[in-house]
């Protein structure tokens, strides 16, 4: 486990990031195509806005783009999909559950690329438990 004597900077979560996505489960790596992983410090107001939220501090991660459940042959690429982390709220969430880092940064992972193909919550949830 790394131990930090700073805030995580956005370049270390993405390094967990790109850690976190080859620990998840193969089903889900074999499942990702295409869509970028990028780590953000918050989300903006529009994004708050759009998702009807309070708060930027809920929001840990987010898919944007189609999933593959309702993505066609025919559909023409819009823009590239994309799974955003929010550094400032998994960090916030990393300091008030004692949760280690890397779990959480993996579970927002995985939380995030389960919607993307349409998973129910149950099986989110099951995915999340896999080492």
């Amino acid at each position: 486990m790394t131990r930090f004597h700073h805030p995580p900077s956005l370049e270390d979560i993405v390094e967990m990031a790109e850690q976190a996505f080859a620990a998840i489960p193969k089903e889900l790596r074999d499942l990702v195509q295409g869509a970028a992983i990028v780590v953000e410090d918050v989300a903006d107001d529009e994004t708050v806005a759009e998702m009807g939220l309070d708060s930027p501090w809920v929001l840990t991660g987010l898919y944007r783009g189609t999933p593959m459940t309702q993505k066609s042959v025919f559909d023409a690429p819009m823009q590239p999909d994309t799974i955003t982390l929010y550094r400032e709220p998994i960090l916030l969430e990393w300091v008030e559950t004692g949760e280690d880092l890397f779990r959480l940064v993996r579970n927002v992972l995985i939380h995030e690329i389960a919607h993307h193909f349409g998973f129910s919550d149950e099986d989110i949830e099951r995915l999340e438990r896999e080492e």
